[in-house]
């Protein structure tokens, strides 16, 4: 599989997609709006992956982070400057989760949450680092406990 489809829900699907344009460069292509004039789901394009976004339909049980509590996944996004894409997104809302930094896996990333309760990663490849690095890295971080 090289494509996935990500529908988040939020509290307010315009504000999201104009956030998401503005911070991460997604582009929109289309948007579904019902009868009464309220916008039920904008579809974005974020590089190559189709990113759709829906205001909360509690009696569905569609929810948006903040009424579950927060969210238990991050979706990563290469991009070609962490820190510049990071400094994007900060000034348009954005809280840190992770500050940008060098990862020990090869990257230069850092985590935010987006003003909708979404964690989102901006990861940059900076270098390659071999599994074995990888994995003795992770293992000393983490206490040991991690294996390869």
């Amino acid at each position: 599989m090289n494509r996935i489809a990500i529908h988040l829900v939020v509290t307010d699907p315009d504000q999201a997609a104009t956030w998401y344009a503005d911070a991460l460069g997604a582009r929109e292509t289309s948007r579904l709006t019902l009868p009464d004039g309220r916008t039920l789901t904008v579809e974005l394009l974020l590089g190559e992956t189709v990113l759709a976004v829906a205001g909360e339909l509690p009696d569905l049980g569609m929810r948006a982070p903040a009424a579950l509590g927060g969210t238990s996944a991050a979706l990563h996004v290469r991009v070609p400057d962490a820190d510049a894409a990071w400094s994007r997104a900060m000034a348009a809302g954005a809280t840190v989760f992770e500050p940008v930094h060098d990862a020990f896996w090869g990257d230069r990333t850092g985590q935010l949450l987006d003003p909708f309760g979404h964690r989102w990663a901006l990861d940059q490849h900076v270098r390659d680092v071999p599994q074995e690095e990888i994995a003795a890295r992770a293992a000393e971080l983490f206490d040991g406990s991690v294996t390869a």
